[in-house]
């Protein structure tokens, strides 16, 4: 007579592996964890883009119409001020000392400089044409640096230039940040970045981003 073992079933009744589920769990974890911390670092760049353009749009508003700040009551470019001659104008060290001073006050000055302030402040409060937008600010950062010439400790008159680091000052951190701002594509976020790139003239001139 054959003897039958008994069959064991389960009751149906399965009881939840948190080995697997943790297994399962953690690749939507870090998919969640890498998207917010895409998506922070986006807000961040964006707020840093505005931030910067309203410092160039602040400064071309305040030459234009004097409003009491760095561009005294009276003395704007509406009044017949003229944005560059203060500065350049008292440049007093750096081997271009002679050549600001040939070129403060000067018309062509005046509207360059102006125009450079405006269009890298629009550019970056909108978002668009950031590559264009570093260049520009880049190339003024550093004729200002070149104007004040933080590596000298005397001015020409031999007077303390006061300076307090030899290399580098904010226009230095300032363009180093515009060109950040191009290199991420900071106008995707809060900005028109990516209705820019769709542009026929854009998509077909990639420095036009």
């Amino acid at each position: 007579m054959a003897v039958h073992q008994p069959t064991h079933r389960t009751s149906g009744l399965h009881l939840p592996s948190l080995r697997r589920n943790r297994a399962a769990a953690a690749p939507g974890s870090a998919a969640s964890a890498e998207t917010g911390t895409r998506t922070a670092r986006a807000y961040v760049w964006a707020s840093a883009r505005v931030l910067m353009g309203f410092v160039f749009l602040w400064a071309f508003l305040d030459k234009t119409f004097g409003f009491g700040y760095a561009t005294a009551s009276g003395k704007g470019w509406v009044d017949g001020g003229s944005p560059t001659e203060g500065f350049l104008g008292h440049v007093a060290v750096g081997p271009m000392e002679s050549t600001f001073h040939t070129w403060a006050g000067a018309a062509w000055a005046d509207w360059l400089f102006m125009l450079g302030l405006l269009g890298i402040g629009l550019a970056l409060v909108a978002g668009v044409a950031l590559r264009l937008a570093a260049l520009a600010g880049t190339v003024m950062m550093a004729l200002m640096w070149v104007a004040e010439w933080p590596p000298a400790q005397h001015l020409s008159d031999g007077s303390a230039s006061m300076s307090t680091n030899p290399f580098v000052d904010y226009h230095l951190i300032y363009a180093v940040v515009l060109i950040a701002l191009a290199a991420v594509s900071a106008g995707d976020t809060f900005g028109l970045g990516r209705l820019w790139a769709r542009l026929p003239l854009v998509r077909d001139h990639g420095w036009l981003r």
